[in-house]
């Protein structure tokens, strides 16, 4: 090979090392990371409409699972949601939408009707924050189970037993987020932080800095 074409790629080479270097020290960009493709649905929310995954592009989203007659306080998941919503303002939004959307699995027991008087009885704001469920039990544990990798499983006294799980979507439909309380803490604050994150790349990943953007998702400045 000729010694200059080696020289440089060597060159690049160390640019390239020194890019990463520096993004992950001085980290000027930061990000989340891109995880994977947030699965379609078709569902029914606690208006007898139509709510699909299509209908929320555009928008962040936070999904959350699980079913009106969990017991008390249910892993404090309803808590979680509306604490977030109350202190939504502190996200720095700008003008990119954020909903909030929890999926019952329970089907038999979380009509409309029920998933309305759950909403209600958490004031929830009926604009932002949506329940659903589907009355296909197979398509919805596809959904939940192998599309949100939120684990979830029906006992024999119909009560369920599940991981208490978040989800981070962001308006293209790629999960970004998500949260476990088996396998770490997951507060209010930090997916708040993460919120953040996603509106200011929404906002600000445009024109000349579109391409910082992509390197900083290349080295992944990431937000913890």
């Amino acid at each position: 090979m000729n010694k200059y074409l080696l020289n440089g790629l060597y060159g690049l080479l160390a640019l390239i090392g020194i890019s990463a270097f520096a993004f992950k020290v001085f980290q000027p960009i930061q990000v989340l990371p891109r995880i994977r493709l947030s699965p379609a649905f078709d569902m029914l929310d606690q208006d007898w409409k139509r709510l699909t995954n299509e209908d929320l592009r555009g928008q962040m989203v936070l999904y959350t699972f699980t079913y009106t007659n969990c017991p008390v306080p249910c892993h404090d998941i309803d808590k979680t949601m509306q604490e977030i919503q109350a202190r939504l303002s502190e996200a720095d939004l700008g003008e990119t939408k954020m909903s909030f959307v929890t999926i019952s699995f329970d089907p038999q027991n979380d009509s409309p009707l029920a998933l309305r008087a759950h909403a209600e009885g958490l004031n929830a704001d009926p604009q932002q924050w949506k329940f659903v469920t589907s009355p296909n039990e197979t398509l919805l544990k596809t959904i939940i189970g192998s599309g949100f990798h939120a684990y979830y499983e029906k006992n024999t006294d119909n009560s369920f037993t599940f991981d208490p799980t978040f989800i981070l979507v962001d308006g293209w439909g790629i999960v970004r987020g998500e949260y476990r309380y088996q396998t770490e803490v997951s507060t209010v604050d930090r997916i708040l932080r993460h919120i953040s994150v996603l509106a200011d790349e929404v906002q600000n990943s445009t024109g000349p800095q579109k391409v910082a953007y992509e390197a900083a998702h290349l080295f992944l400045c990431y937000a913890p």
